[in-house]
């Protein structure tokens, strides 16, 4: 629960940023909100959810 979150808040930071700094689009960010709640409830979301599992796996992996 605390990756989704921490990934529900990173993005929510890029979204933010892409609208004061890049020029987005406030309707192009409620665009970007509904498709990501459409996805949630398709039958794509489990294969979301175990790729971004395997990649926040594999992040979390690595040695500096």
């Amino acid at each position: 629960m605390a990756l989704s979150i921490s990934a529900v808040v990173l993005l929510a930071i890029i979204v933010f940023l892409l609208i004061k700094k890049s020029g987005l689009k406030g309707g192009h960010a409620v665009v970007c909100v509904l498709l990501g709640f459409y996805l949630a409830s398709s039958t794509v979301a489990p294969t979301i959810s175990e790729l971004t599992k395997n990649v926040a796996g594999m992040i979390g992996s690595l040695k500096f």
